[in-house]
Order: C-alpha cells, then sequence, then structure tokens
C-alpha cells in the first residue's frame, strides 16, 4: 500500500508555471517505471493532503489507523510525506506499533515529481523494491524506517539536517540500514529480525502536553520559568550542551527541582547530532541526575518528544514511565 499524506513530492508545474498537487491516483502515470517492479500496488491518498509543517498528531493517528486497518491485507506500507517533519512521523509511528513484522517505509522528495531534477522517483522506486524484498519467505524489513538519497534509516534514529541537498536525513548514533548502489545492500545485523509469534500492537494515544527547552548562552530565568509554568505540562526535552551538561546557576537548579516535585517529567538530550548524554560526567551533568531529570542517551530530539508523548498518554504509572523513558523500549536509544 502506497499512502500519500502531501509534501513536495506530490507536486507539478501547471500551465502558469507554479506548484500545485496533483491527483496522486495517477502516480503510476507520472513514474512509469514502477511498472517494471511487478507489484500489486494500492496507491491511496489523504483526502487534503497536508503540508508537512501542519502535520500534527491527527495526521500520525490517521497513517497509523490505516496501516492498523490494512495490516493484514498488505505486504508492505510506504508512506510518502513531507520531509520537515518526517523524522517526527517516524518516530510517533514507531511508538504507536509494537511487534511490527513488515516493512512500513517513510519516503519524500527534496524536489517535486514534476521538476526534471526531481529525487522523487529515485525514493519511491527504491523504497517500494526495499518494502518488496525477502529474507527467504520473511520480509528483509521489519520495522519503521527512512529512505532517502540512497540509504535506508531506523526511523526513529532518523533526523533532518539538510535542506537544500538531496542528503537531507542522517543518523548519527547508529548504522544504516541498507544503502542503495548497483546492489542494495542490506546491514542486516542492524536490523529488526522476522518473528512471527509476535502479534500487532497498537497504541494510538499521544499526549500533546510536552515542550522543548533549548539551553543557550543569556538564557533568562523569566524564559524558564515561563515554560516550566505552562498550564497542564507533563514533560520536557531539555536540549543540554554536550553529552547532557547545562549551567549550574541555583536558580536553574530550583526550577528544575521545583518542576520534578510537580511530577513534570525532564528528558535530557544532547543539542549535539553525535554522540550521548552522560548525566554525571561533568559536575554540572551530575546536578541534574540529583534532582530528577531522567538521561535520554543518544535518543533524537524528535523521537524524545514522540516518546513521551506516547508514554504520558498510555502510562498511568509515574514509575514504569520514568523506568521506559531511560530504556529503550523501540531501539530509539542505547544505553552507554
Amino acid at each position: 500500500m502506497l499512502i500519500y499524506t502531501g509534501g513536495t513530492f506530490g507536486m507539478v508545474y501547471d500551465e502558469d508555471g507554479s506548484l500545485a498537487p496533483f491527483n496522486f491516483s495517477l502516480v503510476i502515470e507520472k513514474i512509469p517505471e514502477l511498472q517494471s517492479l511487478d507489484l500489486k500496488l494500492t496507491v491511496i491518498s489523504f483526502p487534503d493532503p497536508v503540508d508537512s509543517s501542519n502535520v500534527d498528531i491527527e495526521h500520525w493517528q490517521a497513517m497509523a489507523y490505516i496501516i492498523k486497518d490494512h495490516y493484514e491485507q498488505y505486504d508492505a506500507f510506504v508512506i510518502l510525506h513531507g520531509t520537515d517533519t518526517m523524522a517526527y512521523t517516524a518516530s510517533a509511528l514507531s511508538f504507536m506499533f509494537r511487534g511490527i513484522n513488515k516493512p512500513i517505509i517513510l519516503t519524500g522528495a527534496q524536489i517535486p515529481i514534476g521538476a526534471t531534477r526531481s529525487d522523487a522517483r529515485e525514493n519511491l522506486i527504491t523504497a517500494l523494491e526495499i518494502a518488496s524484498t525477502k529474507n527467504g519467505k520473511v520480509p528483509m524489513l521489519n520495522e519503521i524506517a527512512v529512505y532517502f538519497n540512497y540509504y535506508l534509516l531506523k526511523g526513529n534514529r532518523s533526523q533532518k539536517i539538510r535542506s537544500s541537498n538531496f542528503a537531507a536525513f542522517e543518523s548519527e548514533n547508529f548504522p544504516y540500514l541498507a544503502e542503495s548502489g548497483v546492489k542494495i545492500v542490506f546491514n542486516e545485523s542492524f536490523m529488526n529480525t522476522h518473528d512471527p509469534q509476535q502479534k500487532l500492537e497498537f497504541y494510538p494515544k499521544m499526549d500533546p502536553n510536552v515542550v522543548v527547552l533549548k539551553i543557550f548562552p543569556g538564557i533568562t530565568e523569566e524564559v524558564v520559568k515561563s515554560i516550566l509554568n505552562i498550564k497542564g505540562l507533563k514533560g520536557v526535552v531539555i536540549e543540554s550542551y554536550g553529552s547532557g551538561n547545562i549551567m549550574s546557576w541555583r536558580w536553574m537548579e530550583e526550577l528544575l527541582r521545583d518542576a520534578v516535585s510537580r511530577g513534570i517529567f525532564l528528558y535530557n538530550v544532547s543539542q549535539c547530532m553525535g554522540g550521548s548524554v552522560v548525566q554525571g560526567r561533568y559536575e554540572t551533568s551530575k546536578m541534574l541526575s540529583d534532582i530528577g531529570v531522567i538521561s535520554g542517551h543518544d535518543i533524537t530530539t524528535e523521537a524524545a518528544l514522540a516518546k513521551l508523548m506516547h508514554l504520558l498518554g498510555t502510562e498511568r504509572n509515574v514509575d514504569i514511565i520514568k523506568q521506559k523513558l531511560n530504556v529503550s523500549i523501540r531501539g530509539e536509544l542505547t544505553v552507554v
């Protein structure tokens, strides 16, 4: 099943030379090479395709329900998605499902399909080829992934790091799952294995009451206080320096300690694309452990937000939420 949600991919030039969406059910006419893949392809589209900058929890849930409702009918799913929030969606979907035994691949394009130099064709054709690849009688891929510019990335490890380059996505803290060249080479040792005993579990609830607090030189007490006192706030992703450090100012410590005492989950991730949070390596991060800030290890900000939304939406036990934040539940982090 090919699911078109919107984004740059499905644009063509109209008579005035402007970019406009086209009827995506006619995708095979735009990409005749798809016929050579020998696939039985069902193409569906969101009734109102959405720019990925407008993607919200409801859109994640809509994609998830399409997959859940058709899971037994199809061998694989490819989702066409705008690039700006693709990593967020891949992370969110990875937490909404447990026990995936089929390929679910997100892909898109930096240049519309209607443009001469578009990367849309290669991304879609290879994503479909990977989705249909078997390892014996079972799928080669058994998880949610992002395919872009010759590389297959683990979905909840991916990040968009470039806006003006075909190589838009990277996975700094996790190896590529596959590389497309003359042949598609799979990195099987880092891919989820097929488990026929595992049944698909579905967790559509996501709690939006989370926020990102990015630490920067000169951040003021008023700014931090206003964020930590947002009405209804339940979780904060703290984007700290390096391996998990923040300033050791007294007012910062007091505000964070107060937030923890009010039951707000503080989740520490690094601003760096590569590397891991190691709380306690420096004195400035030891304070965070003492307060009760939870280390996100090498998780991405995108995955950290999705994980908080998922756990706050599905779990009621505070201790279980803390425990699951600190470990990998969908392959989203590595505990150092």
